[in-house]
C-alpha cells in the first residue's frame, strides 16, 4: 500500500511532520517549504547521531569500573582510531557530495552507482587498517605515552577496535548515502539497532555476566564492534531490498574509475579535514599525559560526556550538506543558502541550551563515570570549559558542512588547518606548559579553537563561491 503524502497545499503541524521524519518520508526535500524540509532530514539525523553518541558513553560508563588505566587505554585508543574515523568521515562527506547532487537531479541509479563506488572504496581501507592496527596495537599504545600498566591491560581493546575498523567505515559511508538520498530513517534505525545491542552486551562481557566470559576492557571492543557490525547488516540488506529510495544492485558495484577518482579527490581533501582535526585532538593527549592517568581519565570522561551533546548536533549539520547538495543538484543555490542558515539558527539554539546546563552543573554529569575525587575534578573542569563554546561549535560544523555538500571539500580543510594546528595546539602548550595552567589551559584551547573557526568558516560561507562548485 502506499502511504498517503500531504498535498502542498497541506501544512502538517509540527508533531504531524516529526511523526512523518521517523517513519520516512517520500517528499521531495527540493520542493517542500525549507522548514518542512529541515525537519523531516534533520530529526531522523539527530535521533541517529544521538544513537552514535551512545556508543561513547555507554563504553566509557562500564570501563570506568575498571579503573582510571581501562579509561586510559580507552581514551588512547580512540585518538589512534582519528585515522579511521578521519577516512569514514572523508569518505562520507564524498559519498555526500555525489550522492545528493544524484539524488536532487533525480537520477538515482546513478546515485546508486556512485553508492557502490563508495563501498567499494571503504572496504579496501578498512582492509588495510585493520591488518595493520592488530599487528602494532601494542606499539601504537606504547608511542602514545601509555604508561606501561596500561599497555600491558589494554593491548587487547585496542587490537580489537582497529581490528574491527570494517565496521566503522561501512557504519558511517553507508548511513551517509542513505541520509544523502533522503532516506535519513533507514540510516537512524541501524543506529538504533547497533546500540541497542552495544547496551544489552558491553556489561556482559567486560563484567563477565551470565555464559559471558570476563574480558575486562578488552570486552568492550568486543560489544562494539559486534554490535556495529549488526547495524552494518541491516544497512546491507536495507540497500539491497530497496527499503529507501535506492536500490544497490551488483552492477552498481562494478568498479568505475571515473567515479573512484572523483570520489577520492572529494573525499581526499574531505579526509584531510577530517584528519587535521582529529589528528591535532593527538597533541593535546599527548600534552596531557605528562600530568598522569589521573587527569587523562578526566579529559577522557569530559570529551566523552560532550560528544554525547555534539553528535547529535552534528545530525543538524548533516542534514546541512544533504539539502546543500541536493538544492545543488535541482539547480536552487538560494534555497540550499536559506537551508543552511535555517539550520544554523535551530544548532545554536539547541547546544546553548545544553551548553549552559553543562557549565553550571559539569559535576552532576561527571559524577556517575567515576568515584576518582581527582578524575572527577579534571573532568568537570573540562567540560565547563568546553560547554562554554557549544555556541560556537553549534555554527562552525553547520557552516563547515556546507561547504562539504557543496563539493567544496577544500576550504574547511583548510580552515581546520590553521584553527587546529596553527591555533589549538601551540596556544594549548603555551597554556599548560608556559603560563603553569596545566591541564586546564590544554581545555581552554579547544574552546578558542573552535570559536576562530567558527568566525572564519561563517565568512568564507557568506561570500558564496560554494555555490557555483562544480563535481561529477
Amino acid at each position: 500500500m502506499t502511504r498517503a503524502v500531504p498535498q502542498p497545499s497541506e501544512t502538517p503541524s509540527f508533531w504531524a511532520t516529526v511523526r512523518e521524519a521517523v517513519r520516512g518520508t517520500e517528499q521531495e526535500l527540493t520542493s517542500v517549504p525549507i522548514k518542512r524540509a529541515v525537519l523531516l532530514l534533520a530529526v531522523p539525523m539527530v535521533l541517529e547521531m544521538s544513537m552514535e553518541s551512545l556508543f561513547a558513553i555507554v563504553d566509557i560508563f562500564f570501563v570506568s569500573r575498571l579503573g582510571s588505566d581501562a579509561v586510559a587505554t580507552v581514551g588512547l585508543t580512540e585518538s589512534m582510531l582519528s585515522l579511521i574515523y578521519a577516512l569514514a568521515m572523508g569518505l562520507s562527506a564524498g559519498a555526500t557530495a555525489l550522492v545528493s547532487r544524484k539524488a536532487g537531479a533525480k537520477d538515482l541509479d546513478g546515485a546508486a552507482t556512485a553508492a557502490g563506488q563508495v563501498i567499494l572504496v571503504a572496504l579496501a581501507c578498512a582492509t588495510v587498517l585493520g591488518i595493520v592496527g592488530v599487528a602494532l596495537s601494542s606499539h601504537l599504545l606504547g608511542a602514545m605515552g601509555a604508561a606501561p600498566s596500561v599497555v600491558a591491560t589494554g593491548s587487547g581493546y585496542t587490537a580489537i577496535m582497529l581490528g574491527g575498523s570494517v565496521t566503522i567505515f561501512l557504519l558511517f559511508v553507508v548511513n551517509a548515502i542513505f541520509r544523502s538520498a533522503g532516506d535519513a530513517a533507514v540510516a537512524m534505525r541501524s543506529l538504533w539497532l547497533a546500540n541497542g545491542l552495544n547496551i544489552a552486551l558491553a556489561p556482559c562481557f567486560i563484567f563477565g555476566l551470565g555464559p559471558f566470559p570476563r574480558m575486562g576492557v578488552a570486552g568492550a571492543a568486543v560489544a562494539t564492534t559486534l554490535s556495529r557490525g549488526a547495524g552494518v547488516g541491516y544497512q546491507l540488506l536495507a540497500l539491497r531490498r530497496g527499503r529507501g529510495r535506492l536500490v544497490l544492485r551488483p552492477h552498481h558495484l562494478k568498479p568505475r574509475p571515473q567515479i573512484i577518482r572523483e570520489l577520492l579527490k572529494l573525499s581526499g581533501a574531505a579526509s584531510l579535514q577530517v584528519l587535521i582535526e582529529t589528528a591535532s585532538w593527538l597533541g593535546l593527549v599527548r600534552i596531557l599525559s605528562a600530568y598522569g592517568s589521573i587527569a587523562l581519565a578526566g579529559y577522557t570522561i569530559a570529551m566523552r560526556v560532550a560528544i554525547f551533546a555534539l553528535l547529535p548536533s552534528w545530525g543538524l549539520a548533516n542534514a546541512a550538506a544533504t539539502l546543500v547538495g541536493q538544492n545543488l543538484g535541482a539547480g536552487e543555490p538560494e534555497r540550499a543558502k536559506r537551508s543552511v542558515t535555517t539550520i544554523a539558527r535551530y544548532n545554536v539554539v539547541f547546544l546553548g541550551v545544553v551548553g549552559l546546563l553543562f557549565a553550571l552543573a559539569p559535576h552532576l554529569v561527571v559524577s556517575p563515570f567515576t568515584t576518582d575525587a581527582l578524575v572527577e575534578a579534571y573532568g568537570s573542569d573540562c567540560l565547563r570549559i568546553v560547554a562554554l563554546g557549544f555556541v560556537v561549535f553549534a555554527y562552525g560544523m553547520v557552516m563547515v558542512q556546507a561547504f562539504n555538500g557543496a563539493g567544496d571539500t577544500v576550504t574547511p580543510m583548510l580552515v581546520n588547518l590553521a584553527c587546529f594546528w596553527f591555533f589549538k595546539i601551540p596556544i594549548a602548550y603555551v597554556l599548560a606548559n608556559g603560563l603553569g595552567l596545566g591541564p586546564r589551559g590544554v581545555f581552554i584551547s579547544i574552546t578558542a579553537a573552535y570559536a576562530v573557526q567558527a568566525v572564519v568558516s561563517s565568512t568564507l560561507f557568506r561570500r558564496g563561491r560554494w555555490q557555483t562548485k562544480q563535481i561529477g
